[in-house]
């Protein structure tokens, strides 16, 4: 190693799974330079899908959350900087301002993920939102049996709180303003799953409706909605999605649209400033998109760590996705979009085991397999090798097909 690679400084802002990824996978790579991992969490980095599911249900506690020791950092030579915000950014002088303090880089990654949706005119303080452990913490301590629990959204976050809270014992209730539940995510058959087995559950949902207005008066919460009716509530739970963070990027001058943009090795609009995961926007089968996934975070940040030390591979991503819900397991390979028709295999006659399989034309393009890892694993490795199954070939292996367009 020469004397330039030893002090070559590669600065990553964001501790979470992708700023980690990043890190690990230099040094695995074989990069002997200075890494310095900033994060804004007193927390070292953890998994964040695990506090609405493991966590909030008390089956984890804060250490298990860790993807590795705290020590382990510095046995790396990884400066782990926690609690402290990135304030501005200077790609000309390749410098971030941290607490007022100036440090200097060679390369810079972003790795600043992305941040829960609020609503205007409305006390943050007022609800909760699930995001980071500090918020995780927040909501689990007040996830008391027969409390009134009121989620704002029914994407697959809200989905999963809503099946904690009910395990604990809390009364739940789902307002989705779009006419359906996972409507943004999913095709109408597997909302119409999750739907039902949410009700079954005893979880109330409100579908095609939203929040116009939310008052506090003596701890409760009254909400009113958009078709008159007023809901009271113990604690609301705020679940619409996310935005990316990319505000350092903007004002430093860095090109954004729907994340910060890079191309296929993760290279931004200005030199030596790579980004990665939830907070990137990235090409892929002709467009550009943002991917909110751990896998994606992971193998995306490989893809960067190799191109900061030379290799000319591409980032081509493989998407896969995965919920907990009750005893369900959601499990979906590919990606839907511009899905045109689906069709809905069921396995041995299982109500509770089924493939809702999306086309694009005649070719399979995603699936969302409910309690079937066999297709889900079958699916994948399909995409992968560039096999996916056509639309002829799974109606013929299904036995009695659900078959409908998209819509």
């Amino acid at each position: 190693m020469t004397t330039m690679e030893k002090q070559r400084h590669i600065v990553i802002v964001g501790a979470g799974q992708a700023g980690y990824s990043v890190a690990t996978s230099l040094r695995r790579k074989g990069f002997g330079g200075r890494i310095s991992l900033f994060g804004n969490e007193d927390l070292p980095p953890y998994q964040r899908p695990a506090l609405s599911k493991a966590f909030l249900l008390g089956k984890i506690d804060r250490e298990r959350l860790l993807l590795k020791p705290a020590t382990s950092y510095a046995e790396e030579q990884v400066a782990l900087v926690l609690g402290e915000t990135v304030e501005a950014l200077h790609p000309a002088r390749r410098e971030i301002i941290v607490s007022g303090e100036v440090v200097t880089y060679d390369d810079l990654v972003l790795a600043t993920g992305a941040e829960p949706r609020r609503l205007p005119d409305v006390d943050a303080n007022a609800l909760h939102v699930l995001r980071g452990f500090a918020d995780a913490e927040r909501l689990g301590a007040a996830l008391h049996p027969g409390r009134r629990l009121l989620i704002i959204g029914g994407g697959y976050i809200g989905l999963e709180t809503a099946a904690v809270a009910r395990a604990k014992g809390l009364d739940v209730t789902v307002l989705e303003a779009a006419p359906r539940i996972l409507q943004r995510v999913a095709a109408p058959e597997t909302s119409d799953y999750f739907r039902a087995l949410h009700v079954e559950r005893g979880v109330t949902i409100i579908e095609g409706v939203s929040m116009k207005s939310l008052t506090v008066a003596d701890e409760v919460r009254t909400v009113t909605l958009s078709d008159g009716r007023r809901l009271d509530a113990d604690i609301v739970v705020l679940g619409i999605g996310v935005s990316p963070r990319t505000e350092l990027a903007e004002r430093a001058g860095i090109t954004v649209d729907n994340g910060i943009v890079v191309d296929a090795q993760g290279r931004t609009s200005e030199p030596n400033v790579w980004a990665v995961g939830d907070c990137c926007s990235f090409p892929y089968q002709g467009r550009r998109i943002r991917l909110e996934s751990i896998p994606n975070a992971i193998d995306q940040a490989g893809v960067v760590a190799g191109a900061l030390l030379g290799a000319d591979e591409r980032y081509e991503a493989q998407p896969w996705f995965w919920s907990d819900q009750y005893e369900v397991k959601l499990q979906t390979a590919g990606l839907n979009i511009g899905y045109d028709r689906t069709i809905v295999a069921t396995r041995g006659g299982d109500s509770r085991s089924c493939a809702v399989w999306y086309f694009r034309g005649a070719t399979a393009i995603a699936v969302d397999a409910i309690n079937d890892a066999r297709t889900y694993m079958a699916a994948r490795r399909a995409f992968q090798l560039d096999k996916a199954p056509t639309y002829d070939e799974i109606a013929r292996a299904t036995a009695e097909p659900n078959l409908r367009p998209a819509g």
